[in-house]
């Protein structure tokens, strides 16, 4: 079975935008969907509502930076601080431009930082290219398989 997309995105705009765009790319992975960092690390450490999820970490997460509860960052810093997490590609995809996020991002050990688009066409483009190239063209490192076992 194929490892799930992690979502991460408090915006209904781009998150609506956001799943057009992962299933205009046709991948067969399952997209989880959460809308704040504290439920991000719900799922993470499958607690909380995700009790009893497949195991397994995601392909990717796709992390906004901005998020309600438990902004990005904090996210990000717990995914690389975590033994079992440290390894999962992490994309920023964020509306900002500061510097200073684009920077801290890096410093904590983000794959990248991908800016939004504004215009509909290039954002379905640039998400579609994420979802590709993160969920089928990269190459995990051994042990973390690009599948889940059931």
């Amino acid at each position: 079975m194929l490892k799930p997309i992690l979502l991460v995105e408090d915006n209904p705009n781009d998150l609506e935008l956001t799943l057009i765009a992962l299933e205009k790319s046709h991948l067969a992975n399952e997209v989880i969907v959460v809308r704040d960092g504290a439920e991000a690390l719900e799922y993470l450490d499958a607690n909380g509502a995700f009790i009893g999820r497949p195991a397994g970490n995601p392909a990717v997460i796709l992390l906004d930076l901005k998020l309600p509860k438990v902004d990005g960052l904090e996210v990000l810093r717990y995914i690389r601080s975590s033994a079992t997490l440290k390894s999962v590609p992490v994309v920023m995809l964020t509306s900002s431009r500061e510097e200073q996020d684009l920077l801290r991002s890096y410093e904590l050990g983000v794959n990248a930082y991908v800016v939004k688009p504004v215009d509909f066409q290039e954002f379905v483009r640039a998400i579609s290219d994420l979802g590709v190239f993160w969920a089928v063209v990269n190459e995990p490192p051994p042990g973390s398989m690009r599948y889940v076992k059931r």
